[in-house]
């Protein structure tokens, strides 16, 4: 069983977590029985010879929290705990060939598999946060893109991108509720945006916001059908006539608001549906804003925030980068690529959590830089998260018994 920490804990538990670090209590949201399952589940120990993949799992969360560079820097900031490792539930630290090894033949579904299991126990618990009050309607909103992970041609020949360079798509369908993903997806980076919106499904009733690179009017039609709504950029040479045009809001960034029908050559056989221009002013960039929508009612100011909310995307994307290790790689394999990319992810969602629960007030970044810091620090994970600089707990007395003397002698 795991344990979600979402109140203090006894007292008895408090005496527990004072001999574990930081990083053993962090490991507790991994069930190993659950573990266990997956590791059967994709034969991942198939042949294996005492490493385990529970050993591999803790070396990678490793190298994203404690933003290791290397195998070296991963084993042997392992090997400089060796006492504190039983806690982790490993026995000595491993060996780079071994760990190399790991990352190159057991499988990445695995680890992909492991990250969706606890993002359904996490949401399903409450525990990644809520969205922000900024929208009245109760519609899911989803934010589609991807960003592209630049790989040396020579030690990824098998991600050739252009003549001189290598690469990786990271597509993600972001929930609004929690900000975290509900699809993820690695591709080479030549893959087109386009093909990866029609590999998920969605519910009725859902606004995805994306921006012109997702452009697929057959997609568009099949989706008016279904019920679900979008908002992204109309292209610069989309042709089409003005059906309706409709008031526009006072004193806000709205220069128009139009009925259209597409009508350029074969546009209008994929999307036949009537569609929303929506023209906004932004003043940020100082430039003028095209969105198409398929949602008729909503008013367009509505519109223009559900498109500016797109940001957060690219704000997810930024903190994968900068805190996590998935721009410089410790294995040149397609495989060890993907392992170390769904750990990342992994490693995210239990620094989103950690970022939810605390009543600090810090940033991400700042958890994220501190966490690194006293990953083997002996405290109480929760007390840690609400007052990292609390005075910590004293260490318990020991009393030594010397031969010939019957008074203990306190240490």
């Amino acid at each position: 069983t795991t344990e979600i920490y979402t109140s203090t804990p006894s007292s008895a538990a408090s005496d527990v977590y004072k001999r574990q670090s930081l990083f053993s209590q962090l490991l507790h949201h991994f069930p190993r029985t659950e573990f266990a399952h997956l590791v059967a589940k994709h034969q991942a120990e198939r042949r294996a010879k005492g490493f385990t993949c529970w050993t591999q799992l803790v070396a990678m969360l490793f190298c994203h929290m404690a933003r290791a560079d290397s195998l070296r820097e991963i084993c042997g900031g392992l090997a400089c705990c060796q006492g504190k490792l039983r806690h982790l539930g490993i026995s000595k630290p491993p060996n780079k060939s071994t760990l190399s090894y790991a990352n190159q033949h057991r499988p990445a579904e695995l680890f992909e598999e492991l990250f969706w299991t606890m993002m359904h126990r996490f949401r399903s618990s409450g525990s990644l946060g809520n969205r922000k009050p900024k929208f009245r309607f109760k519609n899911k909103l989803l934010s589609l893109d991807s960003t592209t992970i630049s790989l040396c041609l020579s030690l990824f020949p098998w991600a050739k991108f252009r003549r001189a360079k290598g690469g990786v798509k990271v597509h993600v369908l972001l929930d609004h509720d929690d900000y975290m993903p509900s699809f993820a997806l690695i591709t080479e980076a030549k893959r087109h945006d386009r093909t990866v919106a029609r590999r998920f499904t969605l519910k009725p009733g859902s606004i995805v916001a994306f921006d012109r690179a997702y452009n697929d009017y057959t997609l568009f039609s099949k989706w008016t059908d279904n019920g679900i709504y979008f908002v992204t950029r109309l292209k610069d040479n989309a042709v089409y006539r003005i059906m309706d045009n409709r008031s526009v809001p006072q004193n806000r960034n709205i220069l128009a608001d139009q009925i259209i029908q597409l009508t350029g050559q074969k546009a209008e056989e994929k999307c036949p549906h009537l569609l929303r221009r929506v023209v906004v002013w932004d003043e940020a960039n100082n430039r003028i804003i095209s969105l198409l929508t398929n949602h008729l009612k909503f008013g367009a100011t509505t519109i223009s925030a559900i498109y500016k909310d797109r940001w957060e995307i690219e704000i997810f994307f930024k903190t994968l980068k900068q805190h996590l290790k998935i721009k410089t790689f410790i294995g040149t394999s397609e495989n060890a690529l993907r392992i170390q990319i769904w750990t990342a992810l992994i490693a995210l969602l239990l620094l989103k959590y950690l970022h939810h629960l605390s009543k600090f007030g810090w940033s991400l970044s700042n958890l994220a830089t501190m966490l690194r810091l006293n990953l083997f620090t002996y405290r109480d994970l929760v007390k840690w998260i609400h007052d990292p600089f609390g005075q910590p707990p004293a260490p318990p007395t020991m009393q030594l018994s010397l031969p010939g003397f019957g008074q203990p002698l306190a240490g």
